[in-house]
């Protein structure tokens, strides 16, 4: 099992570009890169994250996996399940997972997860980023209808280093799973059984060129989603934005 080393920063740019930088360097698997705040946080296609200074724990963490590179996506969801048993834990919070890595509580965005890759001089290695929503100011008011924070949901404010170490225990547990035996298909299975995205939710589908909607029907073996469209064809999605849906009385869709 992978035992975490803590790089600590009071303000980094971003811990994933740390850690993809410690990562050429040799760092070994396991090192972890926290930060009391980022001035460029990065999330998924290539958009910004909000992170003031101890209003959430943002975190990255370097690994070398032993796993066949087709199933190196199965990380991110992965690290999705390990901050759900560790929020559990931590703060009691129930939580649930929108396709492929967002954490949410009361249908809105708590925690973000960004995964890249880096060649090294120890062969490719991967960067797994979290950052999660501690204190209310974590999230401008401008996306408070689609953010929320711990502090929001529970009414205080978690201790971070609880959160932290419970996260870190609940990721090398989880990340030495996936690299057992029958481990990738497990993930998948564990991971349609804590997101209510997995199956029969309908959602809008929003690719670069190309947007659709349908309903989903599980995840590939590499974890691309599966979804039904309303001309009854699977499609295969390995990026892009998931919306769920819901039927007015009037019989129109809406945004959830």
């Amino acid at each position: 099992m992978i035992q975490s080393t803590i790089l600590r920063f009071d303000s980094i740019d971003s811990t994933n570009l740390e850690a993809i930088r410690q990562a050429r360097a040799c760092a070994p698997e396991g090192l972890c890169v926290v930060a009391r705040e980022q001035t460029a946080g990065r999330g998924r296609l290539d958009r910004s994250w909000h992170s003031p200074k101890d209003a959430g724990l943002y975190l990255s963490i370097v690994l070398r996996p032993s796993l066949a590179k087709e199933s190196w996506p199965l990380l991110p969801l992965m690290t999705g399940l390990a901050v759900g048993n560790a929020l559990s834990k931590s703060c009691g919070l129930r939580t649930d997972i929108k396709w492929p890595n967002d954490i949410l509580a009361d249908g809105r965005k708590l925690c973000g997860i960004l995964a890249e890759t880096t060649e090294t001089n120890n062969g490719l290695a991967a960067v797994v980023g979290i950052g999660i929503n501690l204190a209310r100011e974590a999230v401008p008011p401008e996306l408070s209808d689609t953010a929320t924070s711990i502090e929001s949901v529970t009414g205080a404010k978690p201790d971070l280093e609880v959160v932290l170490a419970e996260l870190l225990k609940a990721f090398a547990e989880r990340y030495e799973n996936l690299q057992s035996k029958d481990g990738c298909e497990h993930l998948i299975r564990e991971w349609c059984a804590n997101s209510s995205y997995a199956y029969d939710r309908r959602v809008r589908v929003s690719l670069q060129s190309d947007s659709f909607t349908g309903v989903t029907r599980g995840l590939e073996s590499d974890g691309a989603l599966r979804v039904e469209t309303d001309e009854g064809r699977i499609r295969i999605v390995r990026a892009g934005d998931v919306t769920a849906l819901r039927a007015q009385n009037d019989g129109s869709i809406h945004a959830e």
